[in-house]
Formats: C-alpha cells, sequence, structure tokens
C-alpha cells in the first residue's frame, strides 16, 4: 500500500511539473457597452483545455509553454482568436464584439453552445434578459420571478402570492440574492410584480439542484441576480410607459472604461388615475393611497488591472392605505472589491446590508384611538471569496462568511380613547451564522469531471432577551411554559453547527450528451411563521432558537443532458430525491399574530420531497422557446398532525406543465405565447357536518390535513412585440408590446371555503374563490436611447 501511495504522489508530482506551464488571465467585456461577460469560454484551439469567466468577467488558463491560439468563444458574439507566446505569465483582456445575426441565426442563449452538457451544473436554469422581454407578461410588464415560474419544478401557490416554490420548498426556502445581498420578500403588489427592474438586470440565475459551496441558509434553491454595471462607453438610457408603471434607467460613464454607473427607478400610478373615480363614488376614500415605487443604483470603478470595486443598491415600498396604513419594502446595500494577487488567485471581498420591513396601522381621524405595528429583520454581512486556478484541471474555491441578524418581530402599541398606550411589542431576537467552505472542480479526464466540497456552518442565538423553555405535552398541543429567563447582551442562549457536504459528477458520453449526479445538503437557520394558503407581507421570519431547531435538506439528483442538431435543441430528464429534517409546521389553531409564546404552537417533523423533470428547449432560428414537464410530490410527517402519517404539504403540485414559444416573424414583429397547466393545490376540506338548531357545521371527521385539492390551474397569455422601424437620423429605438394575459379569461381557484347557504342555512356550499377573474389585456410601450 504504501509503494502504491508513493508512486500515485510521483505520477501526479511529474504530470504537474515535467512541462514547463504559464498562466495567462484576464477580463472579458463586452465591446458594445463595458459589461463584463459571464460563463465566456476561453480555450486553447483543437483541444480540451479551457476554463470560462467567473461572475465578474474573469478567467484563468493554464498552457504549456510556446506558441498557441486562445480562442475567446461566446454565444450571440464573435469569437476572438489571439496567437500567444507563452514564454511568461501574461494578462489579455478582450471585448467581443457582438455577431451581426440573419434572423435565422438569432439565438436565446448567451453560453457556450454545449455549456449544458459539459458543465458541472444541474438543475441549474438560466434566463437571458433578452428572452424574457419577449414573453407575455401581466398587464404587459417584464416581470423575472413570473418567468422562473415558467420553468420545471418551479411553482406559485397562485395568483396573488408572493414569491415562488422550489420542488415542493416554501418561499422561505429561496436564498434571493440582488447583488448578493439577500431579499426577503421579492414581489410587489401582493405577488403581481417582483421587485427586479429589468432595465438594470444583466444575469438571471437559479440553482434547483448540485448547489455549489459558496451559497448556504436555504434549504431548497438559490436564485442570483446580477445587476448591471453601467455602460462605459457611452450614455444609455431606457425606459418603458405601461398599464400599471412607468419604468425609466440612465446609465453612462464616469471615466470612460474606467469607471460608470446605472441608476434605474419605477413607479406605479394605479392611484393617480383611480383617484379621480373614487373621490366621486367613494367620497371617504378619496385620500386612499396604493402604489409601489422602487430604486435602483450602482456603481463600479477600475482602479487598475488588479482592483476593481462596485458599490449597488436597492430601495423599494409598497403603500397601501384606505382608513389604514400599511406598507412594506426591502432595502439593500452592497459594497464589493476584486482583487486579482496573481495570475491564478482572484478574490472578491463583499459586505452587504438587507433590511425588510412592514407597517401596519389603524386609527380614525379625529380620534385618538390608534393601532400601530412595526417589523423588520436586518442583516450585516462581510464574505472574502477566492478563487485559486491551480492549473487547468483544477479550480479550487474557498471562503467564508459572517452574517449578523437582528429580528424584530413586532413593535406594537394601542392607543386608546384617552390616549393611554399600550405596548404589546415582542422581545428583539438576534442571531451570528458563521460559514466556512471550500470546493474543487476536478477534471479526472476528457469524460469525467468531479466537483466536491465542504461548508461548515455555525449558528449562535445570543441575547439581548428572554429564553423560554417548555415543558412537554401531548401532540397537536400547545407547550405549557416550564420557565423564562433573562440573557444578557451577546449572552448565547442555544448554538448549533452542521456540515454541508456537496458533490457533483459529470459524466461525458460524447459531445451531445452526457450524465451528471449531485448531492448537496443545505441548512437554513431561520423560518418564516405563516399558516396561511399564501405568504403575505406579514409574514414574520424567526431565528433558530433553543426550542426551534434549524431546517436541514439532503438532496440527490440524477440527470441526463442531451443537445441535438448542432445544439439547437436542448433537453435533460432530472430526477430529485430531497429529504428534510425539522420541518416547521403549527398545531391546529395556533396563535402566531404577536405572541410572545409563539414557540409553544410550533412544532416540527420531517419533510420529503421527489419527482422527475423533463425539459426541452429550442435556442436557435425564427421559433424558440422551451416545454417542461414535472411529475412530483411533496409531503410532511409531524407527530399529533393527521393522525401522526404524512400528509401532503401545501405546496405540492403532481403535475405542472410549461410550454414558452417565442416566433420572431421579421426584425419588426415578434409573437410569444404561454400555457401553463399546474395540479390544484392541497387543501383540507370537512368530511361530515353536524346541524345545531337549524344551523349546519362542517369539520372534519378524519383528521387529516390536505385531504383534498382545489380545482387544476390553467392559463394561456399572448403577446406581440412591434419594433419601429431604424432610422438613420434617430439615435433611440421604440418597441410596442401587447398582451393578454388569461387568454381564454380562466377563473382559477386560489383557495374554496364552505359556508352556509344564505336562503337555506339547513344546506352548506362550497365557494371557490378567484383572484384573477377575467382576461387582462395590455400595451406598454418601451424605448432605448
Amino acid at each position: 500500500m504504501k509503494k502504491l501511495i508513493l508512486l500515485f504522489f510521483v505520477c501526479t508530482f511529474y504530470s504537474a511539473f515535467s512541462q514547463e506551464k504559464f498562466t495567462i488571465s484576464g477580463y472579458v467585456k463586452d465591446a458594445k457597452n463595458g459589461e463584463s461577460l459571464i460563463g465566456v469560454t476561453v480555450y486553447k484551439k483543437n483541444s480540451q483545455i479551457g476554463a470560462s469567466t467567473n461572475e465578474y468577467g474573469f478567467y484563468s488558463l493554464t498552457l504549456p509553454k510556446g506558441t498557441d491560439t486562445v480562442v475567446f468563444s461566446f454565444i450571440g458574439y464573435q469569437s476572438i482568436f489571439r496567437v500567444v507566446n507563452l514564454t511568461s505569465n501574461q494578462t489579455i483582456s478582450v471585448e467581443l464584439p457582438e455577431e451581426g445575426k440573419n434572423l435565422a441565426e438569432v439565438v436565446i442563449s448567451a453560453e457556450k453552445a454545449d455549456a449544458n452538457i459539459k458543465s458541472m451544473e444541474m438543475g441549474v436554469a438560466k434566463l437571458d434578459i433578452q428572452q424574457i422581454q419577449k414573453m407575455p407578461a401581466l398587464l404587459g410588464e417584464v416581470d423575472i420571478i413570473k418567468s422562473i415560474q415558467l420553468l420545471p419544478g418551479v411553482t406559485t401557490v397562485g395568483e396573488g402570492a408572493s414569491g415562488f416554490n422550489v420542488r415542493g420548498g416554501n418561499i422561505d426556502q429561496n436564498l434571493v440574492l440582488m447583488d448578493e445581498a439577500p431579499v426577503y420578500n421579492s414581489s410587489h403588489l401582493f405577488g403581481f410584480f417582483s421587485i427586479f427592474n429589468p432595465d438594470a438586470v444583466k444575469d438571471v440565475k437559479l440553482i434547483k439542484g448540485g448547489i455549489p459551496s459558496q451559497y448556504g441558509g436555504r434549504a431548497s434553491s438559490v436564485l442570483d441576480i446580477r445587476m448591471k454595471e453601467g455602460n462605459s462607453k457611452k450614455l444609455e438610457v431606457n425606459g418603458g410607459i405601461g398599464t400599471v408603471f412607468t419604468r425609466v434607467s440612465v446609465e453612462a460613464p464616469i471615466l470612460k472604461d474606467k469607471a460608470s454607473f446605472i441608476i434605474a427607478g419605477r413607479r406605479s400610478y394605479i392611484d393617480v388615475l383611480a383617484k379621480p373615480f373614487i373621490a366621486k363614488r367613494s367620497p371617504d376614500l378619496k385620500d386612499a393611497k396604493f402604489y409601489f415605487y422602487d430604486l435602483t443604483a450602482k456603481f463600479n470603478w477600475r482602479i487598475n488591472d488588479k482592483n476593481t470595486v462596485f458599490a449597488s443598491g436597492y430601495f423599494g415600498r409598497d403603500v397601501f392605505g384606505a382608513g389604514f396604513k400599511f406598507n412594506w419594502g426591502n432595502s439593500t446595500a452592497t459594497l464589493r472589491w476584486n482583487h486579482i494577487y496573481n495570475s491564478k488567485l482572484f478574490m472578491n471581498l463583499t459586505s452587504f446590508y438587507s433590511n425588510y420591513k412592514y407597517e401596519l396601522g389603524f386609527g380614525d381621524e379625529g380620534s385618538n384611538q390608534k393601532f400601530e405595528w412595526i417589523s423588520n429583520i436586518i442583516n450585516y454581512s462581510f464574505k472574502p471569496d477566492f478563487t485559486y486556478y491551480l492549473n487547468s484541471k483544477n479550480t479550487i474555491r474557498f471562503g467564508a462568511q459572517a452574517i449578523l441578524f437582528t429580528f424584530k418581530p413586532g413593535n406594537a402599541i394601542i392607543t386608546s380613547q384617552d390616549g393611554a398606550k399600550s405596548d404589546i411589542s415582542l422581545d428583539k431576537q438576534y442571531g451570528v451564522e458563521y460559514a466556512a467552505y471550500f470546493d474543487n472542480e476536478q477534471k479526472l479526464s476528457t469524460r469525467f469531471t468531479l466537483q466536491y466540497g465542504l461548508r461548515w456552518s455555525f449558528y449562535n442565538y445570543i441575547g439581548k432577551g428572554n429564553k423560554y423553555t417548555y415543558r412537554d405535552t401531548i401532540p397537536n398541543e400547545s407547550k405549557p411554559l416550564d420557565k423564562e429567563e433573562k440573557i444578557a447582551n451577546g449572552e448565547t442562549i442555544k448554538m448549533y453547527n452542521v456540515p454541508e457536504p456537496r458533490l457533483a459528477v459529470n459524466y461525458t458520453i460524447n459531445d451531445k450528451s452526457s450524465i451528471k449526479l449531485g448531492y448537496n445538503r443545505m441548512t437554513q437557520y431561520l423560518h418564516i411563521v405563516s399558516n396561511t394558503a399564501a405568504s403575505t407581507p406579514l409574514d414574520i421570519y424567526t431565528p433558530v432558537t433553543n426550542n426551534i431547531k434549524p431546517l436541514i435538506a439532503d438532496q440527490i439528483t440524477l440527470g441526463y443532458f442531451r443537445n441535438f442538431k448542432e445544439n439547437m435543441f436542448e433537453s435533460s430528464a432530472e430526477i430529485y430525491y430531497k429529504d428534510l429534517q425539522n420541518q416547521l409546521d403549527y398545531v391546529d389553531n395556533a396563535n402566531l399574530l404577536l405572541n410572545r409564546y409563539l414557540e409553544a404552537d410550533l412544532v416540527q417533523g420531517k419533510g420529503r420531497a421527489y419527482g422527475a423533470e423533463l425539459y426541452l428547449k429550442k435556442s436557435k432560428g425564427k421559433l424558440n422557446g422551451w416545454v417542461s414537464y414535472t411529475l412530483s410530490k411533496t409531503e410532511r410527517q409531524v407527530r399529533g398532525i393527521s393522525n401522526d402519517e404524512w400528509f401532503l404539504s401545501k405546496y405540492d403540485r403532481t403535475h405542472n406543465v410549461n410550454t414558452v414559444l417565442i416566433y420572431d416573424l421579421n426584425k419588426r414583429f415578434s409573437f410569444s405565447a404561454n400555457f401553463v397547466f399546474q395540479t390544484g393545490t392541497p387543501a383540507t376540506f370537512p368530511t361530515a357536518k353536524v346541524e345545531v338548531q337549524g344551523y349546519v357545521i362542517p369539520y372534519n371527521t378524519e383528521n387529516k390535513r390536505n385531504n383534498y385539492r382545489n380545482t387544476a390551474y390553467h392559463r394561456a397569455d399572448i403577446g406581440i412585440t412591434y419594433n419601429f422601424k431604424k432610422n438613420d437620423r434617430r439615435r433611440y429605438k421604440q418597441t410596442i408590446v401587447l398582451s393578454v394575459y388569461n387568454v381564454y379569461n380562466r377563473r382559477n381557484a386560489f383557495s374554496t371555503y364552505f359556508r352556509n347557504n344564505p336562503d337555506y342555512p339547513v344546506n352548506t356550499e362550497a365557494v371557490r374563490y378567484s383572484v384573477v377573474g377575467s382576461f387582462i389585456p395590455a400595451i406598454t410601450y418601451n424605448f432605448k436611447y
């Protein structure tokens, strides 16, 4: 055995140093606007030796000494061939010009044609912003989250629901990042629009499985959204005027090719248009408020060839009020520093601030009586991340992260008629999450590639605050309080640590097909507290405590990937199984609203989700788009609930079919259509009824949760995009987008409830509630200068 080990190290040393090698590195950018390009393939011509650019457009490629031709290749751009004489390490940065295309050559991807075959990524979906802009959307407004919901394995509980669900997970199980800062509510207007301004978005990436070790903190998925850096070549103005809101973005160089900025803003104007009608029909509502707005900004400065800094931020709010006050929104700020130590070592240092806050208030004018409630969750984080390009076969990524959490579940004050105040606020809660990670992508051969890593996370639940201890009781009953202790500032109440291994394997069968296997463990140290059918802006986040354990998800995924007709068609078939520990649930009739002893009503159990996802995508030609089908099941088992048996999660959708078609008729007209079919969401319905004094009371004799389903959800949308004819004297482009949402007027059930018939109280009836009850036409005018 010792001889074999010695032989292994000798062979490794010989292969690494038997031939003198040098490294070329640099950045790849768009020649038109100076934006860094993510995922550009950089390779030695006529060989299997290559690399790709990272999230900041940086690459590093090690080659043997001598003269070689290096190719920079990216779909949608002209390839650049550069002859290099490698006698030392070199810095080579390039700018790729856009490819002049005939209409028949149009592509909707921004990566290498066979990237889905050869990359380590599985359970990953990337959407190009130009593609998203052509898809029909609600009220004609391009929407990132709505577009993601058309991907396999992604669903929502219905129209008017915030966020999205991935492979049966709750919305809090998705790590939504905007320039690396987490966003806790990704929706405007109760889920009808997302907070991401499409004019400011550069890259959209959803990771459902095989999650790399640099990501953590959520159990189901990562939505990584990168914002534009700003045109470093010339002034550019984009905007649009739609049915619901107006948007505009301005980007320009501060120092050409050195520093630039982008500022993008949106504001809805439903309140402005509706105000005259409301004031006339309902004078009491003349001061009603219902609008949303957001502002996104980013600045970058390339100090020199080795140092670049970025500063970005977001602020947005939804404001509603008609005899009450209700508003919510996110605020984020991110500061990043890219530093190149040498041709093989790249660092990104990130610090961010994130704050999700909502306010609710009631009170009549002229009266002292009022109620005010403020809640928020604040994050501060520091994260150094390193990438070491050891050689052409090994890329090592390592780093660490610290996040400080401040939870304010409710600052609530009641004022009586005589002006007396009653403070029913809940204590703030604090926690610190630490993590260190390591990851290596290793090419074992031309066919086998292995990516393995480990993330080790720690969580410290700390004071200042109260520590509650509860006694055990019978299942599905609130736990009685045993004792309550005061904890000093910074003192540890409970600490957790969880190792999170990650593994991915790619076996490339040939240039057209591959098999991939992935495993990841994810740990989540916070939970959303909501027992409603859909998430609302009033949902509360709670940290893990001495009574609430972290959610741990282990997922294994196996996939087959195949391309056809020179990569014109991409297809994949993936199966997955996800096991969840410490899934949060609630006892029957739980009190979740401003409850100081909330933990007494919380229970934890097991969860599992498994399914298959089929995906076919056409990415070239006049007609492009995709079709996907997901067959899945999501269940929970909690002691004392549903007779201790497995029951369906409220996010379970057995069948999910999505179709997206985009047809470019010519340079002026583009047509698009979507179709969605989903099995109805589970719900708890009564199985019997009892009559009391002429009134009927329905009840569930089987004591089972989610024993029925709402009716199936299906919808079709259509859209037409018209590009105005270009004029040499006109420096701006114009488009008109016409769309119809829910074109065949389907009334999809958001929920179903039961009541006594008003005319015959002895009869009960089921009432289906629909959020969107008709088709919705829209028109949007877009411009680009």
